[in-house]
């Protein structure tokens, strides 16, 4: 199954919540991800441009963008973005398969 790596920013009210109630947010994300049969692998905070990462393994983007569309409904993030990551071997794939470039070239290229 595909891996995801999410970024987000909570808002301040979440931050202003999660202050006055510590909680391990695994616990409330976790069946969100396994609703659409995905597993969540784990959280980490972080000190930068994000609060947190969520690393995710979901069955197809369709289950990742349905999970993410209802965490994101709650009004929890002030923004999210999500990665699809590929391992080492589907990035050697992709690679093997790109037999040429379909006429694409760089601009300005002749």
């Amino acid at each position: 199954m595909p891996m995801y790596l999410s970024k987000f920013t909570y808002t301040p009210e979440s931050w202003a919540g999660l202050l006055a109630n510590p909680e391990d947010r695994r616990a409330v994300l976790a069946p969100a991800v396994e609703a659409v049969g995905g597993t969540l692998h784990g959280v980490w905070y972080a000190f930068g441009e994000a609060d947190g990462y969520v690393l995710t393994e979901m069955p197809d983007a369709v289950a990742a963008a349905g999970a993410l569309t209802r965490i994101a409904a709650a009004g929890i993030l002030r923004s999210q973005s999500t990665t699809v990551l590929l391992t080492v071997e589907e990035m050697l794939e992709a690679l093997r398969g790109v037999g040429g470039t379909g006429g694409y070239r760089a601009p300005g290229a002749a």
